[in-house]
């Protein structure tokens, strides 16, 4: 029988690259079990209200727009490798604690709610680092291949994990399952405490400090905003996650309410456009090299936003296999989109401004999320459920627009990085002064 070989060559031969990835897959399977857990420790052991509940979920995400740009700063700061680390255990020890007051008898609902939003934090932090230091890791050409790679396991984390979760929690109970994703945070942090490479953050000239940090936060957003390729992203994701939360915030309802859908089926739709995910990961370097960078982003934002409206067409008598479909094409092209433009965005950005752009474009096009959730329960409630789909589905087609009619979309191969403002321009930048522009991207190849 011949014997399987592992792939070679690329970054199947990079040895800290693949610690990374090793890490990081752990760490994703793990978080699946507590992003199961810890809202039925809140529902069913700790009796929370639906505010209640809904406060859990807000805690999670408000970080992401507290602290997102002042993380950029830090990000850009520091070593971003020790930033990974101390995420990663810094998330472990806080998980740990509630199966300890659990044990002690004393857990709270606001012992959760709090706990909910420093892992937020931490979060907040290692995620802008995580994006920024990728392409301090491998080389410009391996980008979206890097990015697929670790956007695979997120996606066979999301079909694998909540099953393995269930089970878990079924065995041990709630409280004590989130144990395991504590010693997941630990094996990723150990994972890149043995990775060799190293990096030099940027230093002050002697007898100066850093720059305070409110200019370089505006630094950050004014590279974002005066980038024509960025800021184009910038618009078509934003509002790609407006529409798309309008949709999704009451979808599930919708399909309970309207279609009358056993928890099976529903678990059913979702495991179909997971299974829509892994493929676009799988797929996405190929899409890049045959039809290029910028018809790469227009084509699998267009296909993702085609799949929002399946769900109002969805037939009530047989509404699966549209609901399926359009599950599958939002998570093929939702994928495959952001794989591409996030490699983008990394091979155009100075070194320095990595961690300000990964930070203000989270800032942006996060955003956008919860004021989507608000319409379209607001939408749904005034008018009605599949009426709040086709507003998110015709809305979709908004996203396109910003990458469809700018130059992104004649992006050849990945581009290289951007030349560096010179000091001048730097801090132009950071005060927001009209009339003198960052330098934009590199002509893109034909």
């Amino acid at each position: 029988m011949p014997r399987l070989r592992r792939p070679s060559g690329g970054l199947w031969s990079h040895p800290d690259f693949l610690k990374l990835w090793s890490g990081q897959t752990i760490s994703e399977f793990g978080s699946q079990i507590s992003a199961l857990a810890i809202p039925l420790l809140a529902v069913v052991s700790l009796h929370a209200s639906p505010f209640e509940f809904s406060v859990l979920g807000v805690l999670g995400f408000l970080p992401f727009i507290l602290f997102a740009l002042p993380a950029g700063v830090w990000v850009d700061r520091l070593r971003r490798r020790q930033i990974l680390i101390a995420g990663d255990l810094a998330r472990a020890v806080l998980l740990a604690l509630v199966p300890v007051l659990w044990a002690a008898g004393v857990l709270q609902l606001w012992h959760l709610l709090a706990l909910q939003f420093a892992i937020g934090v931490f979060t907040v932090f290692f995620d802008v680092a995580y994006q920024s230091y990728l392409p301090a890791l491998i080389e410009r050409e391996h980008l979206v291949d890097g990015n697929s790679k670790l956007q695979l396991t997120v996606s066979v984390s999301a079909v694998a994990g909540p099953s393995v979760s269930g089970v878990l929690i079924g065995a041990v109970t709630a409280p004590y399952a989130i144990v395991a994703d504590a010693v997941s945070y630990v094996v990723s942090g150990a994972f890149m405490l043995r990775m060799r490479h190293r990096e030099e953050p940027p230093r002050p000239e002697p007898g100066q400090s850093h720059p305070k940090m409110w200019p370089q936060v505006k630094e950050g957003l004014a590279w974002v905003g005066r980038n024509p390729w960025l800021r184009s992203i910038a618009a078509c994701t934003g509002s790609s996650n407006f529409f798309s939360t309008l949709a999704n915030s009451i979808l599930v309802y919708y399909m309970v309410r309207s279609l009358h859908l056993s928890a099976f089926a529903i678990g059913a739709v979702f495991a179909v456009g997971s299974a829509g995910s892994i493929v676009g990961a799988l797929l996405t370097d190929r899409l890049n090299k045959w039809l290029m960078v910028g018809p790469t982003i227009v084509l699998t934002i267009a296909v993702s936003q085609v799949g929002g409206f399946m769900y109002p067409l969805a037939p009530r008598s047989f509404p699966l296999p549209m609901l399926m479909l359009g599950s599958a094409l939002f998570g093929f092209g939702a994928v495959a989109y952001n794989i591409t433009q996030v490699s983008l965005r990394q091979a155009i950005t100075p070194e320095r401004l990595q961690g300000r752009m990964n930070a203000a474009m989270r800032w942006i096009v996060w955003g956008t999320i919860p004021l989507g959730s608000l319409l379209g329960g607001g939408i749904a409630t005034w008018w009605s459920l599949r009426g709040a789909l086709w507003v998110g589905a015709f809305g979709g087609l908004v996203a396109i627009l910003p990458v469809a009619f700018s130059s992104v979309r004649t992006i050849g191969a990945m581009p290289e990085p951007t030349a560096e403002p010179t000091p001048a321009q730097a801090e132009l930048a950071g005060g927001l002064v009209e009339g003198a522009p960052l330098p934009g991207p590199a002509a893109a190849d034909a």
